[in-house]
């Protein structure tokens, strides 16, 4: 500026201001990015949330299935006892006089009735534990998927950081490419797939 009030642009001031009005340039590509980024990182913090949450209910789930094994270990426990305890009554009716043999065959028809239901139970028990693991299984698969999904959408981020400071177009289209492929990931996770 001149000391009369006479103002001289510079050549290249005029292609500045109107870069900065009407968005395009670098002026449109910071703003665009910026939002975008945001939008990714909210996406991404929600991602997180779903696969802490998944990576949770799985431990949660296997430790069902180990509950259930146990209580599945245990009724076979009772019925290998109610075994031998036939076993013994078998032994003791063929060494019984004639007239105790029918009490000792009480005992084994007893423990034959006994053994079917404690069967009955343990092998609900191992199917219920098998549920469980499957259903833990599934959880941390879907579990992975969050944290693919998540890894990319940070990528992401990432490459809009470069391009910001580049100012380079082609890490902007990167930086679109891994957004999507991290919300589709993220689809997937949210599909069971």
């Amino acid at each position: 500026m001149s000391g009369g009030g006479f103002h001289v642009h510079g050549p290249h001031d005029h292609e500045l201001e109107h870069a900065a009005e009407s968005g395009h340039g670098t002026g449109g590509m910071i703003g665009r990015i910026a939002v975008i980024t945001a939008i990714i990182a909210t996406v991404g913090a929600i991602f997180a949330y779903m696969g802490g949450a998944t990576q949770a209910n799985a431990g949660l789930y296997k430790n069902n299935a180990a509950i259930k094994k146990t209580e599945a270990a245990n009724q076979w426990a009772f019925y290998q006892a109610k075994s031998t305890k036939q076993s013994l009554a078998e032994f003791a009716r063929d060494l019984a006089p004639d007239d105790k043999k029918a009490a000792y065959q009480g005992r084994m028809d007893r423990y034959d009735k006994e053994k079917s239901e404690i069967k009955t139970g343990a092998e609900k028990l191992e199917a219920e534990a098998s549920a469980w693991d499957k259903s833990s299984d599934d959880q941390l698969h879907q579990h992975h998927r969050w944290a693919q999904a998540t890894t990319v959408l940070q990528v992401s981020i990432a490459l809009a950081a470069i391009a910001l400071l580049t100012r380079k177009r082609w890490l902007e289209y990167g930086m679109f490419a891994m957004a999507a492929a991290g919300l589709a990931i993220g689809l997937l996770a949210l599909l069971h797939i």
